[in-house]
């Protein structure tokens, strides 16, 4: 095949555009047919080929990529969109997803990807985020990436933090459902706090994050760029006995209400640790034999 140019892009567009590349798959009219998609054009192109000339030659919000592709061939046809087309927001489909294949999206800089077939409103919500997301690129940096340990560094974005949550997710896919869900949302509550208390939301700062499987437990670490707190300060972390004593300590500082996040991940998980200074944070979540 020719060598493709990279596309210039088109500010003149007056509506967003979101390509479906390969054959059709469960779900896909419930996935695609929704009110947010009222200013999307939405183009679906069966054949790779005609997708890439596309793809260089007209510009492109988001593209979706068929389960019936395969994972690893939606991931080589992914590096090919972004390298035509820099920014464009990927969004993987796949049958199944092993930890080897979420590595590799995280390197290519996939925007999210998703096992299915799964809940329709969760695709389009995915979806939709794919399509307002703005300044998410190099959000999250692959440092060190094995299928039991992955050490990540974050861009203090909301965007970002809900990517990583749900890449994490798909990680997470083994587990039962009641166990996953309570992993997940401790690290996504904690990932929030990192950025919000510990960074500001400055998208110039990160914040470290480690993820480690091992037979018996799941471990996630968390190093925010921040000067850290007094985890044992009443006007700093909610009581679990008494959540709302905090309160009128951090009014009196002219703080707003915090620390619930935290509570609640500690809840959630099995064992929560903080560093002295207070700005990493390891959760641990125990699984059964």
């Amino acid at each position: 095949m020719a060598q493709l140019a990279v596309y210039a892009g088109d500010t003149s567009r007056p509506v967003r555009e979101l390509l479906v590349i390969g054959p059709s798959f469960p779900w896909k009219e419930l996935a695609l047919s929704s009110s947010d998609w009222r200013d999307c054009r939405v183009t679906e192109i069966d054949h790779e080929g005609a997708a890439l000339v596309h793809l260089a030659t007209r510009a492109v919000d988001v593209v979706l990529l068929s389960p019936k592709i395969g994972s690893a061939d939606a991931l080589r046809l992914a590096a090919d969109a972004t390298r035509l087309q820099p920014g464009v927001r990927v969004v993987v489909l796949a049958e199944a997803l092993t930890p080897g294949d979420v590595i590799a999206a995280l390197r290519t800089e996939v925007f999210s990807c998703f096992t299915v077939p799964g809940e329709p409103a969760e695709l389009r919500e995915g979806i939709a985020e794919a399509l307002d997301a703005e300044g998410w690129e190099n959000g999250i940096r692959v440092d060190s990436a094995v299928p039991h340990w992955i050490a990540l560094r974050v861009s203090c974005r909301r965007v970002t933090a809900e990517r990583l949550t749900h890449f994490m997710d798909e990680l997470a896919g083994d587990l039962p459902d009641s166990d996953r869900f309570q992993l997940i949302a401790a690290f996504r509550e904690v990932l929030l706090n990192a950025m919000e208390h510990g960074a500001g939301f400055d998208p110039d700062k990160v914040v470290d994050v480690h993820a480690v499987r091992t037979k018996r437990t799941v471990v996630y670490y968390f190093k925010d760029p921040g000067p850290g707190f007094n985890v044992h300060a009443p006007e700093r972390v909610a009581s679990e006995h008494d959540p709302l004593t905090h309160l009128d300590a951090r009014e009196a500082n002219g703080q707003r209400a915090g620390g619930f996040g935290l509570l609640l991940a500690g809840k959630l998980v099995d064992e929560l640790y903080f560093n002295e200074r207070g700005n990493e944070v390891i959760l641990v979540k125990h699984l059964d034999d």
